[in-house]
């Protein structure tokens, strides 16, 4: 058994490599790829595998435009961060989706499903969803914005819970979430990426450093050319500026 997890979330990826590791540990895991390129790249490379686990949104676009590029004829389990009922045409031909965060009930429950349609006697997988059509499916559903994070420990892994996040600021790349108890963490995801998949809410992108918890901002002064600048709770001792661009929808932000 070969499998293939696609997963832009390194946490997330660890963790599935693990549970899968630890419930099925015959399995091999052939490949982890990370987004569309590093997938397409991986076919033109590699035999099909005989199970993929695919996250449905990438740091480069869609999955189902995976399936416009190469002739995927794998069966695959899907991951997904999307309410259940936007995403009900997967029942009817895909093997399965988790939905996150990924437990291992969850997960034990797909496999078993996999074994159960496609044992090793390679019975063919049934026809392939129209995916155009449930990725619109998916773009009008409703969200389930991400609620804790995997925070990278020497010796393993901490949960992270979002509401304890003050703000979440970039820089050299490294992305660090700061909690409202004056603890820091870095973590392995860009600003881009949280942006999508933050209560936009709670959470406001103010500028190309910094997304802010509505709960942190104790006061906005007015600046130059029309721009703002944030006071927080806890204090930060850096000058945080909302661009004059970003003010309005700054402020209406906060006043909704």
């Amino acid at each position: 058994m070969n499998i293939l997890i696609v997963e832009d979330e390194i946490p997330t990826r660890r963790l599935l490599s693990d549970m899968i590791k630890k419930m099925r540990p015959e399995w091999k895991l052939t490949g982890a790829t990370g987004s569309l390129e590093e997938t397409i790249d991986f076919f033109r490379s590699h035999p099909q595998p005989d199970l993929i686990f695919m996250d449905i949104q990438l740091s480069d676009g869609s999955s189902f435009e995976l399936f416009e590029q190469v002739d995927i004829k794998s069966p695959v389990i899907f991951t997904t961060a999307y309410d259940e009922y936007a995403i009900q045409a997967f029942k009817v031909n895909s093997i399965d989706y988790l939905l996150k965060p990924i437990n291992e009930k969850k997960l034990e429950e797909a496999i078993n499903k996999y074994e159960r349609f496609f044992s090793m006697q390679q019975q063919a997988p049934p026809p392939l969803t129209d995916y155009q059509s449930v990725a619109e499916m998916v773009a009008s559903g409703s969200k389930n914005y991400r609620t804790r994070l995997l925070v990278n420990l020497p010796d393993g892994f901490q949960k992270l819970d979002i509401e304890k996040v003050a703000w979440f600021v970039s820089s050299n790349k490294i992305t660090t979430a700061f909690t409202f108890d004056g603890h820091h963490h870095i973590i392995d995801f860009t600003l881009d990426k949280l942006d999508k998949e933050l209560d936009p809410i709670k959470f406001f992108r103010v500028n190309r450093q910094y997304i802010m918890n509505i709960e942190t901002i104790h006061k906005v002064e007015n600046w130059f050319n029309g721009k703002l600048i944030v006071k927080t709770r806890p204090k930060n001792k850096e000058r945080i500026v909302v661009s004059r661009e970003k003010a309005k929808s700054f402020k209406e932000w906060i006043n909704q």
